[in-house]
């Protein structure tokens, strides 16, 4: 595959930030999209110039760091699927492919396409936690959770925290991160001793780092690349307003 690739380049958070254009020759179809990356560095380097910069880690599309937008779309063009599974047989020899960051207030710049994310961690910080002392790992039968509740916080704690919820939103909210977060526990009994306060100091945190208000677009449910459903979205707001009239 021969291709083209318009690949944003900035310096740091204060720089104005520039497309790049770059031509790549005999690309695999099978090569993932971060591979064709190091491709693309190592052809930069042999030419003598900087490699881009991006984000990645594990790259099984379990750690939620390898966020990019290609083509306009978080995590690219193949629903529920991470950047680093993304695999260029979903593009066409000769396409060209558009790479950007993130773009949020609340997730800036590091250098081209690294953004920082630590704003996630913040709104965790504030909440996304239970102060039961569990010890050592129960029995499976010891505390009884039927399933539906149990398959409902199973759904929410797949949110791998990549951020892609909030790229892809035209306000920039965090709503359907930060509702997975409480969501899932919620929906155990671990979580419910704290379960008003959490929700509360969560979305006060989110609301601290300069996210943007939801909107029901449900562009979010769109691109998570968990599939995480928009309906904890709902469960979310309901317990927000238990919360603020002082229920539980």
């Amino acid at each position: 595959m021969n291709l083209t690739l318009n690949v944003w380049r900035q310096k740091g958070p204060q720089d104005a930030g520039r497309m790049e254009t770059h031509y790549l020759k005999d690309i695999s179809p099978d090569t993932s999209f971060l591979e064709m990356l190091d491709l693309l560095n190592e052809q930069l380097m042999g030419e003598g110039k900087e490699a881009i910069a991006f984000d990645h880690d594990c790259r099984e599309g379990i750690c939620g760091m390898c966020s990019l937008v290609i083509n306009g779309v978080a995590h690219g063009p193949q629903r529920a699927t991470t950047t680093c599974q993304l695999h260029m047989r979903s593009f066409k020899d000769g396409d060209t492919i558009d790479i950007e960051p993130f773009r949020a207030r609340a997730f800036p710049v590091v250098k081209d396409l690294a953004v920082d994310r630590s704003s996630f961690d913040r709104v965790l910080q504030a909440g996304g936690y239970v102060s039961v002392n569990t010890g050592g790992a129960p029995d499976a039968n010891a505390v009884p959770i039927g399933k539906e509740e149990a398959d409902k916080a199973m759904d929410a704690a797949a949110c791998i925290g990549c951020g892609a919820c909030v790229a892809a939103c035209p306000n920039a909210s965090a709503m359907l991160f930060v509702s997975a977060k409480v969501g899932h526990l919620a929906h155990l009994p671990q979580g419910q001793p704290e379960r008003t306060r959490r929700v509360g100091a969560m979305v006060s945190a989110m609301d601290g780092e300069g996210f943007g208000n939801c909107r029901n677009y449900y562009e979010c449910e769109a691109v998570c690349p968990k599939d995480i459903s928009r309906d904890f979205i709902g469960e979310m707001n309901k317990d927000f307003r238990r919360a603020a009239l002082g229920g539980r």
